[in-house]
């Protein structure tokens, strides 16, 4: 990890200096080599080295000046003021400047929100592909989580408006939402969830109703993040339309009219977040809004939620991202905290369980990059028309929201127990890391609905898991250094899980939905993890992702007996080398495979 942390002597050792080390202070960029590596894969050469130095940039201020900021927010929430002086309904969101100055660095200076949606931005002549945009995202979170869900609500609104939005929204509002200047920025937001639940969506209650010649929304959104946007995308249904999800339709609500009154909507109480408490969640009643309609609200069926679902994709891969970035600063904690905190003579890194512990959030954490550079580049194929890579697209979104969102709970809660007493108090970092792992479980969909969704369409209507095994299985023909045996075996497990999955949902068997997605996941990140690493073995780098693979197949793959004491000679060696920042070159992590 290349953390250069200084731990002096023992005899010259104030007792402050007995405290575990944190992170804050360090470049997030320059200290993950993962990363590093995984560019010269998955970014094509000029990108690469035109993104690196920006990179570097994000990760030196994500790793002090918004870190700091992040933490004044946790303890500075945003405050809703209900009425203006005079008593009138003008509610308007208070919050610390900090908050505005974690603003200023995600929209204004590094414009997370617009890059990939208009050409230029850093100074790439074209749109940012996804590959390199979520890297950005990846960085950004380390430090602070809750302000991400607006800037990425700001990305994909702009895109669902460019791609089905009339002629009128468009032209009042696209280019203010992908503005980085910030006196003129328009932030986004996705309003769907209502009283009678989230997932849900077909008893949706807001109305539409037109009245002289324009659209006007009524009744209650329940849990509505970033609530003052500026322009928020309302699932709604028109007055008239057929019941459930046939009848939806999208409607642009401006917070502000063309004449500048407010548009009749009211923020009526800001909800009291286990986590993400930087960031605005409220509950809205519209009570005659002005909203522009998405296409014929007349159709049948009408396309709102077909439209809307391109948003909860993105959304999706976004969660899984910024899981990713969380996993990695709780990794990161861990691994200073282990180097930085003595425990009967010696750093706590060299005590043989707690190093199995390490492995324990590392491999999570490993899995979920791959995974997010692997999708985000068929992304980018799939927006370039691309079928087979669309189809893929299908699949390989849900599975890393599914499982990536689930690993950040024990990794966050793993780094806390390795921090001790320290990681429950709030001058650290890692307990809000641990109340905001929780949130990427809620957001776009549940677990459950993530594995249904895999299983019951992505495998069982799509037949998308044909295509996943296929990529695999080619990713694993061509890859060069890998032991015979091994990729043998990794192409078995590839079938299997395939096999499982399609079994799983051809009889309907929705109690093994979530073990047929883990299956599916594991194999891709495996497989992902050893190609990764005998390609970066062949150019004569680091191939450690091999040796994960490994413990991935070893510990999600493999039968084993909880009550057999078991041969870990491959986990002790491959930690002695995981747990070093020397890189393993090829053949040695092909010698540790065949052990």
């Amino acid at each position: 990890m290349n953390m250069e942390v200084k731990i002096k002597n023992r005899d010259e050792r104030e007792l402050e200096d007995w405290v575990a080390a944190d992170c804050h202070g360090l470049n997030f960029f320059e200290i993950d080599k993962s990363l590093q590596d995984l560019l010269t894969l998955y970014l094509p050469d000029d990108l690469r080295e035109h993104m690196i130095p920006v990179y570097r940039q994000l990760g030196e201020v994500a790793g002090n000046r918004l870190d700091e900021l992040a933490r004044i927010c946790e303890s500075h929430m945003p405050i809703l003021h209900p009425r203006d002086a005079r008593g009138r309904n003008r509610d308007w969101i208070e919050y610390h400047p900090a908050f505005r100055e974690m603003e200023k660095i995600g929209y204004g200076d590094f414009g997370i929100h617009c890059m990939s949606r208009k050409e230029g931005v850093h100074g790439w002549p074209t749109k940012v592909p996804p590959m390199a945009k979520y890297v950005f995202q990846y960085l950004f979170t380390q430090a602070e989580f809750g302000l991400m869900c607006p800037i990425s609500l700001t990305d994909t609104s702009s895109m669902l408006l460019e791609r089905y939005g009339p002629e009128a929204a468009k032209d009042k509002f696209l280019d203010k939402m992908r503005s980085q200047d910030m006196e003129e920025l328009y932030r986004g937001a996705q309003f769907m969830t209502e009283k009678i639940g989230g997932s849900e969506v077909a008893n949706l209650a807001v109305t539409a109703r037109q009245e002289n010649g324009e659209w006007r929304l009524y009744g209650d959104k329940w849990f509505c993040s970033s609530a003052d946007a500026e322009v928020s995308l309302v699932l709604a249904r028109p007055e008239g339309a057929p019941e459930g999800n046939s009848g939806l339709a999208i409607f642009a609500v401006p917070r502000t009219l063309d004449n500048g009154e407010r548009n009749n909507y009211r923020i009526v109480r800001l909800k009291n977040k286990m986590g993400t408490k930087s960031m605005a969640s409220g509950e809205i009643i519209f009570d005659g809004a002005v909203g522009y309609a998405f296409g014929d609200v007349g159709a049948k069926p009408n396309p709102g939620l077909r439209q809307m679902m391109d948003q909860v994709s993105m959304s999706r891969l976004s969660h899984g991202v910024r899981a990713a970035g969380m996993m990695r600063r709780c990794l990161n904690e861990a691994m200073v905290t282990a180097r930085t905190r003595d425990v009967f003579g010696e750093p706590i890194i060299n005590k043989p369980l707690l190093r199995r512990q390490l492995l324990k959030l590392m491999v999570p954490t490993e899995q979920v990059l791959s995974m997010i550079m692997h999708v985000s580049s068929v992304l980018h194929k799939a927006e370039g028309g691309d079928e087979a890579a669309a189809r893929l697209n299908r699949i390989l979104t849900p599975l890393v929201k599914f499982r990536a969102c689930r690993d950040n709970v024990p990794v966050a809660t793993g780094a806390l127990e390795i921090r001790g007493g320290n990681g429950l108090i709030e001058d650290w970092v890692n307990s809000r890391l641990v109340r905001d792992a929780h949130t990427g479980l809620l957001w776009e969909g549940t677990s459950n609905i993530n594995a249904l969704d895999i299983t019951t369409r992505a495998v069982a209507k799509t037949g998308a898991h044909e295509d996943l095994a296929d990529d695999l299985k080619d990713r694993l023909q061509g890859a060069n250094g890998l032991p015979g045996q091994f990729a043998g075996e990794l192409s078995g497990l590839v079938d299997r899980a395939k096999k499982f999955a399609e079994d799983i949902a051809k009889s309907g068997n929705e109690t093994r939905a979530r073990q047929a997605s883990d299956a599916l996941y594991h194999v891709t990140t495996a497989t992902l993890l050893a190609t990764e690493g005998a390609a970066l073995g062949q150019a004569g780098g680091d191939a450690r992702r091999m040796l994960l693979a490994r413990l991935v197949m070893d510990t999600r793959l493999r039968p084993h007996d909880p009550l057999s004491n078991g041969d870990s000679r491959f986990e002790i060696e491959a930690g002695n080398y995981l747990l070093n920042d020397a890189d393993v070159p090829l053949d040695v992590a092909a010698d540790l495979l065949r052990i």
